[in-house]
This record gives C-alpha cells, structure tokens and sequence, in this order.
C-alpha cells in the first residue's frame, strides 16, 4: 500500500517555519521545511489537518500556533461534525485543527492523533483514479465529492476535494495561482493531474 512518510513546505524563512511546525505544533517527524521562493498568491490547493482527540486539545494548538505568530482564520467552534478551527501558519500554509467530539474529557494538551494532507483537485474522480493506479487504497470514498484514503499508523493521511470545496470548508478564497509550495514524500505515483510535486520518501 503507498503511503506518505512525510511532507515538505517550501518557506521564504525555513528556520523560522522549523520552529513553528517542529517546536510549537510538534510535527517534526512528519513535517519538514526548505528554502523556496518560488511564486505564489492566494490558496495554494491544500490545507494541513491535525485532527485531535477533544475541543480542549483543539484551543490547545490554535492558542500555541497564534502565539507563534500564525493567525486566525475560521475561530474555533462546534459544527455539525465536532469541534474545530482555522489558522494561517506564518508561512501561508493553511492549517485546520479539529477534534470529532464535542466534549472534553481528558485535560487538555497538544498531543496529535492523525494528520491529514487535504488536496483541492480539479476532478475527484480523475484524481482517485490516478492515486489508485499509483497504490493507494481507497478507505472511504464519496461519489466524485470526497475520496479518504488508507494509511499505516504514523504517516500522514490523504483525502481529495474539489478545490472549491476545501477552500470554502478552510474559510479562504478559492483563487490561487503558482506554486503549491508542497512537495509529498511517498510513493510518488507520477505526474500528478493537479500538479503537486511528489519525491521518494527517502529524499
């Protein structure tokens, strides 16, 4: 089964995005930074989800992440889901943090439980097609709306929507052009239809 070991954010400042994703979110072992400055506006196609175990685990890693200079974009609340919120990493990556349960029991802290790498495609349906040919597994999968794919624990998880949609679930504008500023290390299954850059794991 093809997976992903890890991701890389290309940053204007990468010692600066090393302490935000490493120090402060605790995603060193999933998340890695480089040097970039290749051009790009607005969203960039993809958003980070840190999905936690309580609401309180949520507040935990907005209020760490805006203390470290990212900044609001949807405030944390309850929804028809659970519990979550939208933040703006210092970098630009869009980062949404959410909990399925509504109600807290545990004290709260910052430990993750899953990370998922959401891509805003062109064509769900298409790009399923291409991520199937390339190895992975299909988990859940929702018409040509919503497609959730399976992961070894300690990998960083992928799902697929339509652009439109995840920009208006993240609370951003959809337009965006130039880079994505992503690049996933996994199985690389070829040229991507939506034009993200994959590399080899061990890269």
């Amino acid at each position: 089964m093809t997976s992903i070991e890890h991701i890389t954010l290309e940053v204007a400042d990468p010692a600066a995005a090393e302490t935000f994703y490493t120090d402060v979110l605790g995603l060193g072992a999933w998340v890695r930074v480089r040097a970039s400055d290749a051009p790009t506006t607005g969203f960039r196609g993809f958003t980070l989800s840190l999905v936690v175990s309580q609401p309180a685990n949520v507040d935990a890693l907005v209020d760490a992440a805006l203390a470290a200079g990212a900044t609001i974009v949807k405030p944390a609340e309850k929804s028809l889901f659970g519990y979550g919120g939208v933040v703006r990493a210092p970098d630009g990556t869009v980062v949404t943090v959410a909990s399925p349960s509504k109600k807290n029991t545990a004290p709260a802290s910052t430990e993750i439980d899953d990370i998922v790498l959401q891509l805003g495609v062109a064509d769900v349906a298409a790009a399923k097609r291409h991520y199937v040919a390339g190895g992975f597994t299909v988990g859940r999968s929702f018409g040509s709306r919503y497609v959730e794919f399976k992961a070894p624990a300690r990998t960083v998880k992928m799902s697929l929507l339509k652009r439109k949609a995840l920009a208006k679930a993240a609370g951003v504008p959809v337009d965006g052009t130039g880079s994505h500023r992503v690049v996933i290390g996994g199985g690389a299954p070829g040229a991507d239809p939506d034009g993200f850059v994959w590399e080899a794991a061990s890269a």
